[in-house]
C-alpha cells in the first residue's frame, strides 16, 4: 500500500480543531516541522498537544503556540520557550509537567494497548497528592484547573503511582528515511520520541527526509515498523535549526593562547 501523499497540506487536512497530537522531537532534534507548518497554514485550532516540549518562540510548535492554536500541552519541560511560559503564567495555555520518563512510558503503553501502569516517579510529591496548577485563571495568580491526586498502591515496599497511558487522534513524527509504506529509519538521537509518537497516534503522519521505494531498506535497519504510519510527507530540507549552536575555538587560535 503507497502512504505517499504530494504536500503536507493534504497529509493535515482532516485534523479538526481541539484534536489531541502526539508530536515527537526533543528540542529542535527531529521535530516534524514541515508538518506543523502546514498546520499553521491551515489554521487548525484549540489543538491539544503532548510533546517532550514546546520548541523555541520562532520555531516548531511554538509557531502554532505564538499563534494561539494550542490549548493544553503535556510536556515534561518548558525549556526555552518564553511565550509558552507567559501563556501558561497568564491564564492562556493549559500545561500538565510530566516527568520525562513517565511521558515516554504513557506514549509507549498507548502504542501497546496497555491503558495505564504503575511507576514510581512523583510518589511522595505534590504530583501524587494533587494540586498542580495546570491552569491558571485569566490574568494569573488563581489556580482555575489543579491536577487529581493519583492512585497509589505499594510495590516490594515502595509506593507507586498510577498513571494513564496517552492515545492521540494525531501523531505527526520525523524521519530520516521513510518508504512507500510507511517503514522509517531515524537517524541518531532525532529518533528520540517520535517512534514512541507515531505507535500513540491513532492516525500517523511521517514526514522523512528521503522517501525510497518498497524493498529498499532491509528490514533489520528499520526502527519503526509501516503498520503504524498512515501516510507519509517528504520534509522541506530546509527546515533544520539549531537550538543552541556551540562551536569551539580553532586549532591555530588555541595554540596562539
Amino acid at each position: 500500500m503507497d502512504k505517499v501523499l504530494d504536500s503536507p497540506a493534504r497529509a493535515v487536512a482532516d485534523i479538526p480543531d481541539g484534536a489531541l497530537l502526539a508530536v515527537g522531537g526533543f528540542g529542535l532534534c527531529g521535530i516534524p516541522s514541515t508538518l506543523i507548518g502546514a498546520l499553521v497554514d491551515a489554521g487548525t485550532t484549540g489543538l491539544r498537544v503532548v510533546s517532550n516540549n514546546c520548541g523555541v518562540d520562532d520555531w516548531g510548535l511554538g509557531l502554532l503556540l505564538r499563534a494561539g492554536r494550542i490549548a493544553r500541552m503535556t510536556s515534561s519541560y518548558v525549556g526555552e520557550n518564553k511565550e509558552f511560559a507567559r501563556q501558561y503564567l497568564s491564564g492562556e495555555l493549559e500545561v500538565e509537567l510530566t516527568p520525562q520518563g513517565t511521558l515516554a512510558e504513557r506514549l509507549r503503553a498507548g502504542g501497546a494497548g496497555i491503558p495505564a501502569f504503575y511507576t514510581p516517579a512523583g510518589a511522595g510529591t505534590q504530583v501524587e497528592e494533587g494540586g498542580l496548577p495546570w491552569r491558571y485563571a485569566p490574568g494569573g495568580g488563581t489556580v482555575a484547573v489543579a491536577s487529581p491526586p493519583k492512585e497509589v498502591r505499594e510495590f516490594g515496599g515502595r509506593r507507586h503511582l498510577l498513571e494513564e497511558a496517552i492515545v492521540a487522534d494525531f501523531a505527526l513524527v520525523r524521519a530520516a528515511v521513510a518508504d512507500r509504506h510507511g517503514n522509517c529509519v531515524f537517524h541518531a538521537a532525532a529518533r528520540n520520541f517520535n517512534p514512541l509518537c507515531a505507535a500513540a497516534g491513532r492516525v500517523t503522519l511521517v514526514e522523512a527526509d528521503r522517501i525510497v521505494e518498497a524493498g529498499e531498506l532491509p528490514p533489520d535497519a528499520v526502527h519503526l515498523p509501516g503498520i503504524h504510519v498512515d501516510r507519509v510527507v517528504a520534509a522541506d530540507p530546509a527546515d533544520r535549526r539549531i537550538e543552541r549552536r556551540t562551536v569551539s575555538r580553532p586549532a591555530a587560535a588555541k595554540e596562539s593562547r
